[in-house]
């Protein structure tokens, strides 16, 4: 049976809450919102403003944790800063995953990593909306679900597992296929830790820059807003969005399409559904 990915062209708070009502899932428990609290100087990152109606609604604690890179996100003096003048802390709890430590979650049959590292708070929380801002990425390609949900859960040192494919040390010179292949493996991780039917995806396909809100500087967008997404299948979701980009009448797509397949982007996607984290395999459902 394919996977259905659920769309809406409309970009407005009310239509984020209606695309995660068209799920049909009630999030059970303390309800963890994983998103990029956005690198200070960038402005792509979903406005508190736009995401405030549906992570109110949900009672829900918005998680990030620590990024692996020289930045003001890197240690959590900074990086609470960053979420206080980004304007988060205005609208609902937040936490900082790592800020205690990290947890090892097992990875079973994954392609590199025996061991996700995860900020230690994970453990506080019954369920997560993966809600993710689809765009570019510098070295993944694209950022999607997929990404949120594997870097950025991950602790500032688990993020250095992923690049490296398992050591650390080599955080920007591992083989590249295997990097991105360490991401579907931190994905399994996650998912099998938190349990499938407990996590659900929203991608927020909009301010389509090639580069990711970790980016202080991030390229303008050339393209023009797509819309919103949301699925219990992280695969699909992703590879929906991918698919919506080469779709799109707008010419402006050539830069956002020379990042993704310049960094064999779909290849995080290809790793995922061979670990049977998801289908690629999607039915598009239409949200008026």
């Amino acid at each position: 049976m394919k996977a259905k990915v659920y769309f809406t062209k409309e970009l407005t708070p009310e239509a984020l809450e209606k695309m995660y009502d068209a799920l049909g899932v009630a999030l059970p428990g303390k309800v963890a919102v994983k998103l990029s609290t956005g690198e200070p100087g960038g402005h792509n990152f979903l406005q508190p403003a736009f995401i405030r109606g549906l992570v109110q609604r949900l009672n829900g604690t918005i998680v990030e944790c620590n990024t692996a890179y020289e930045g003001r996100r890197s240690k959590s003096e900074d990086h609470w800063q960053a979420i206080r003048e980004h304007g988060f802390m205005d609208i609902a709890p937040c936490d900082i995953m790592d800020e205690d430590g990290e947890i090892a979650l097992p990875v079973n049959g994954g392609f590199h990593l025996s061991e996700n590292y995860v900020g230690d708070h994970l453990k506080n929380y019954d369920s997560m909306l993966m809600l993710s801002h689809f765009k570019g990425h510098a070295m993944g390609g694209f950022g999607g679900a997929l990404k949120n949900m594997s870097i950025g859960v991950a602790s500032a040192h688990g993020k250095a597992v992923i690049h490296g494919a398992g050591d650390p040390d080599k955080l920007w010179t591992a083989d590249h296929d295997s990097f991105l292949e360490s991401m579907a493996d931190a994905d399994k991780a996650v998912m099998d830790y938190m349990g499938r039917e407990k996590i659900v995806y929203i991608n927020v396909a909009n301010r389509l820059s090639v580069d990711c809100d970790c980016d202080s500087h991030p390229e303008e967008p050339k393209m023009a807003d797509i819309g919103i997404f949301a699925s219990l299948d992280p695969v699909a979701i992703d590879q929906a969005c991918v698919d919506a980009v080469y779709a799109s009448p707008d010419p402006g797509k050539a830069a956002l399409i020379e990042r993704m397949e310049s960094r064999n982007g779909v290849h995080t996607i290809e790793a995922a559904e061979k670990l049977g984290l998801g289908s690629r395999e999607y039915e598009l459902v239409s949200i008026d």
